[in-house]
């Protein structure tokens, strides 16, 4: 399995910076939070992209997806979702990335079937425009379809290779899920695991790997024990928890306890 970060736990920071932290501590990628506070957001001129790229490429670092914030379940016209994504997709077919991220964002007062024909529909919409730029849309296990059984129900319908599965582990717990379950429910479909830690399911504030509940363990094992050799991506949420220590203190130990877990399930 190879290791990355989010740029979510280092808010703002240039692209330089990232990418130094990045080959200091070990970590062969990155998720770019794709947001206009962010220095690298679909706003970006073709120069700017050019550039963005070539930082990656000289740093010997991927740019491992671009996580987006089009909500694929939510209410509305497909047309602004479609062209959200449209975007996502131009941007990270422009920087190298193989991935771009998605959320569900379903009403809670809508039909759950309802929902998920209006997500499934414009997800596969959306995949001939990724099969056309060789990028993959995942859906992320986040808010209103925040377990891997959740998450199928759109994902089966869709049926394109195109669309895939980002499993958050946090929300898969939150959900009441087992690793085993959501492994089970995303295989066929898993693009990359996002990992994290948090004290308890009352106190999501991040913490170091490993410091916290979450099942990280036995994450890595069922991967391990299905021959699964993609990306784990530390989510660290510094952005929305600004008490939370600096994560760029916390990269190495939490490379040593990734490496230190995938040893173990090995």
């Amino acid at each position: 399995m190879k290791l990355a970060f989010s740029t979510l736990g280092v808010p703002g920071l240039p692209v330089p910076e990232v990418l130094a932290l990045a080959a200091a501590h070990g970590y062969h990628g990155v998720e770019l939070r794709a947001h206009p506070e962010e220095p690298v957001h679909p706003g970006l001129s073709p120069s700017e992209r050019a550039e963005t790229a070539a930082l990656f490429k000289g740093a010997g670092v991927e740019v491992l997806g671009v996580a987006g914030y089009a909500r694929v379940a939510a209410p509305g016209d497909d047309g602004p979702v479609l062209e959200e994504i449209r975007h996502l997709l131009q941007l990270a077919h422009d920087l190298g990335a193989p991935f771009v991220r998605v959320f569900p964002g379903a009403d809670p007062g809508r039909p759950r079937e309802e929902a998920d024909a209006v997500a499934a529909r414009r997800l596969g919409t959306a995949a001939e425009d990724a099969a056309a730029l060789g990028v993959r849309i995942l859906l992320e296990t986040h808010d209103s379809h925040r377990t891997g059984a959740d998450a199928i129900r759109i994902l089966g319908p869709v049926g394109h290779r195109q669309v895939g599965a980002l499993w958050d582990v946090m929300h898969t717990w939150l959900g009441g899920e087992q690793p085993s379950e959501t492994y089970a429910a995303l295989a066929p479909h898993l693009g990359y695991v996002q990992v994290k830690d948090i004290s308890s399911a009352e106190d999501t504030t991040p913490v170091p790997l490993g410091a916290g509940v979450l099942p990280l363990t036995e994450c890595v094992d069922v991967l391990s024990r299905h021959g699964w050799d993609g990306w784990l991506c530390w989510e660290y949420e510094k952005r929305w928890y600004e008490t939370a220590a600096a994560l760029p203190e916390l990269l190495g130990a939490g490379r040593d306890h990734l490496v230190r877990l995938m040893g173990e399930a090995a």
